[in-house]
């Protein structure tokens, strides 16, 4: 399982890589765009060619599932802690069935710990960050823990069977496509891989 994360703000021609990345098999692409704001998202979202909005997880937003197709939404870890002791006010207005919910986590431990049935997990800085400074990774080991764990920090394609040892069914990508010179040939790399 490859998770992208989207860039955090735009890049050159980011719709028309992410259309050829969806084209190479790209599955699950999470929308996380910060600065933007709803109307942006959905202007955002009417750029994408509609067959591919089923492989879509949006960050912010969670409204836009009853506009769009979506894949499913994801909660960062902040967002989770604020809304998930009640979650059945949080999803009574969003239309979720056969949608994913995952989530941030930063420690093995809240993993271990969270009550909450998420679909995927995902889990950072295993290794140090290609997109974020001084983001220094920890090498996690979650081979004890029997839920799915999506990896993330540091993915590129040198390093995928340490992500597979470590214990994860997948990995989240960011920098290490975005911030390639051949993001589709990074991607396809890393596909390969996995």
């Amino acid at each position: 399982m490859i998770i992208l994360i989207a860039p955090e703000k735009d890049t050159v021609n980011e719709i028309e890589i992410l259309h050829q990345l969806f084209e190479e098999g790209l599955e699950w692409y999470h929308l996380r765009k910060p600065f933007k704001n709803y109307d942006e998202h959905v202007t955002y979202l009417n750029e994408i060619d509609k067959k591919y909005h089923n492989r879509i997880v949006v960050h912010n937003f969670h409204e836009l599932i009853n506009t769009f197709n979506l894949k499913g939404i994801h909660f960062q870890e902040q967002m989770r802690k604020d809304t998930i002791d009640n979650p059945g006010r949080y999803f009574k207005n969003l239309e979720m069935y056969g949608k994913t919910i995952s989530s941030s986590f930063h420690e093995p431990e809240a993993i271990e710990e969270c009550y909450f049935e998420f679909d995927y997990h995902l889990l950072s800085p295993v290794f140090t960050s290609l997109s974020k400074q001084g983001y220094k990774g920890r090498g996690f080991d979650v081979n004890h823990i029997d839920k799915t764990i999506i990896g993330m920090g540091g993915v590129s394609s040198g390093n995928i069977e340490s992500f597979k040892t470590l214990g994860y069914k997948g990995v989240g990508v960011l920098g290490g496509v975005w911030n390639s010179a051949h993001p589709v040939e990074a991607f396809k790399d890393i596909k390969k891989l996995f």
